[in-house]
């Protein structure tokens, strides 16, 4: 059995990957919660402001996304964790989203997979 919200979530964070839509800042902040946050892998903490403005500057490219996984936290909260694979570098993801009037995405974190040798 399926849960259409769980579905609805993670087509809405494909969404975020699709060049077209980071292009589009209003298409992009329709997706995000206003009180959104993403501890990026640079360190870098953002807000929604910030992250829109990065979008439309470097709309970027599609990557591949594997083992995907929503789980409900709560009636109007998903937790989503996934990998990217771009070549050369893959990062593990998780992003929070809770429903208002729609699923927004709340909090997003990216970190680098240690994909070689331990150190």
């Amino acid at each position: 059995m399926t849960d259409p919200d769980l579905d609805d979530v993670l087509a809405r964070e494909l969404l975020l990957m699709d060049p077209a839509v980071r292009a589009d800042p209003g298409r992009a902040a329709a997706l995000l919660d206003p009180a959104f946050r993403e501890f990026g892998s640079s360190g870098r903490v953002w807000d929604a402001a910030s992250i829109l403005a990065a979008l439309a500057a470097d709309a970027g490219t599609t990557p591949e996304v594997r083992d995907a996984a929503a789980t409900r936290l709560a009636p109007d909260v998903v937790l989503l964790t996934y990998r990217t694979v771009r070549p050369g570098r893959s990062t593990l993801r998780s992003s929070v989203w809770r429903r208002t009037d729609a699923w927004r995405l709340l909090f997003h974190q990216g970190t680098p997979e240690n994909v070689g040798p331990p150190s």
